[in-house]
Formats: structure tokens, sequence, C-alpha cells
């Protein structure tokens, strides 16, 4: 089995760490409304590709995510008048019942806010380590500090910060420096931390589950095109910096669903929710039409 691997750009030939094990983990919706087309793509092609591993009789340990915490699933509680727990139950419920009528197989299904401690402690560590700083409240990663930062989107950390066009925030060092804990703000849920109350970065969640879940090194690691940068490449600078090991063997990217030749997204409101498709057509059809073309 060849699987072409987003890192290294070109085809490789699959072997697993362990024999006939696969550890796999792939990149979930953050919960905020119903799964639209271009959530389920991910759900269905990862879940064929774990169909085919098992097929092929590796035994595959499969985690995916929810992030149940995020700027869009508070800003739906506060419109709402809700908690965010109360809008991210209601979804992730909605997305597993979605998920089950595509026929995909369960998975080990983490949550970001059930793992507040290790993604503390994780934190704390790269700041023992030195790749990390605190700043009236904020945990920033060094970019800098990390050499190997832009391996798996190809960019180059110099151009990123001669690039930057946006407004910096003046507690960082570097540009390109990101958020591995936020502070609390009003109308915004909070946790305990070193660093006062506050909450996780988006980046950190997914390293704390891996290392939680699956191992230091994994793998396959899994998601949209639309992750490869920040978030994957910011997964890899926290996990690397912290362990000293490869954080996945192979990257597995699925491409966009487009609609008039752009990215289906909620921020376009260009989409259609499963649930809308479903009423015209079954599941079954969904599933058969996003497999029918390459992932």
């Amino acid at each position: 089995m060849r699987i072409y691997n987003s890192l290294t750009r070109k085809k490789e030939e699959f072997k697993s760490i362990e024999k006939n094990k696969v550890s796999m983990y792939v990149c979930g919706p953050t919960v905020y409304d119903y799964l639209h087309l271009g959530n389920a793509r991910p759900y269905v092609v990862f879940d064929t590709v774990r169909r085919y591993l098992e097929y092929k009789n590796f035994e595959v340990k499969y985690v995916q995510n929810f992030t149940d915490i995020d700027d869009k699933i508070i800003a739906r509680a506060n419109q709402e008048k809700k908690s965010t727990n109360e809008i991210a139950e209601k979804f992730i419920k909605e997305a597993l019942i979605d998920a089950e009528n595509l026929n995909i197989k369960p998975a080990i299904n983490p949550r970001a806010t059930f793992l507040i401690p290790e993604i503390i402690n994780l934190i704390k560590d790269l700041i023992k380590k030195d790749y990390a700083y605190e700043k009236d409240g904020t945990v920033y990663f060094d970019t800098v500090k990390f050499k190997n930062y832009g391996q798996l989107s190809g960019k180059n950390i110099d151009d990123l910060v001669a690039g930057d066009r946006v407004i910096n925030d003046i507690n960082k060092k570097n540009p390109t420096d990101f958020v591995l804990w936020k502070p609390y703000k009003i109308g915004e849920p909070k946790w305990e931390s070193p660093w006062g109350l506050g909450r996780p970065g988006w980046h950190t969640e997914c390293c704390a589950m891996v290392k939680k879940y699956l191992s230091d090194t994994i793998d396959i690691h899994a998601g949209g095109e639309d992750l490869i940068f920040p978030h994957h490449e910011n997964e890899i600078a926290q996990s690397e910096a912290l362990t000293g090991k490869k954080f996945a063997n192979y990257w597995m990217h699925n491409g966009f669903i487009n609609i008039n030749n752009d990215k289906m997204s909620k921020s376009k409101n260009n989409f259609f929710t499963i649930r809308e498709i479903a009423e015209k057509f079954s599941y079954q059809t969904i599933r058969f039409f996003i497999l029918s073309v390459h992932y």
C-alpha cells in the first residue's frame, strides 16, 4: 500500500511502527452547528482508509476529536443565551447521528474540555524546555526556537515574518508565535491554570490527545488540507519540541468540496448540511458521492 505523504510530498510504501497495528488520528469538527458536506468528507474518506487497513489485517486504533471550546462555539452560546457546554453537547450528538447514518465506524472521540489537565501539563513542559513563554496571562509557543518550523507546509519562517501583514501582538517575541493558553475574558468559559484563569488555544488540544490516546509517534495523522497550516504545522512544533521524536510518519489531507469553484465553508455561507442533503438523497448515496472522486 502506497500513501501520498503530505510531509515528504511523495508517495511512500506504508510501514506501520508496530507490526499489524496502526495508530491513526483524524482532526474532527468544531461543534457549533450541524455537519456540512465539507465536514463529512474527512469522516468518510478516512473511515474508508481505516476499513482498508482493517481489510489488510491491521488492528487500527482510530481517534477523531471534537473541538468543544472555540470562538465560534462561544459566539453561538452567547447568541442563544446558553452555555458553551450545551451548544457542544447538542452538536456532538447530532454529529454522531450523521456519522452513524454515513456508516462511519465508531472511533475514540476525545473532547478538548475533558483534557484540560493534560493540556496544562503539556504547556508547562514546553515552558520548562524553553519552547514557550508567558506574558500577561497568555502563553505563546516560540516558533524561532523550533528549527524545523514549516516542514509540513513548506513555509519558510523568515518569509512568514516578512509577509506578516497582521497588526502584531505586542506581547509576542516573534510574529509567527502562536497561542497555547488564552487569558479569561468576560462571557467565556474558564479554567484554573498556573497563568491565571483562561482556556487552551486550538493547536494544543490535538497534541494532548495524540499523546494520551496513542503515542509520542503515530503512524497516520489526517484531516482537511486547510489544516496543514497553521494547525498541523503547530501540532508538529509542539509535539516534536516536547518529545524530541517524530510526531507522525504519514500525513494525509483530503481536498475541499467546492461550490462554484470556491471552498465550501460556513464562513462563506455556501454550504449544505448533511441533514438537508439527506432529505433528498440517502446517506449511502452521500457516502458514495464523496468516494466517487480521489480524496
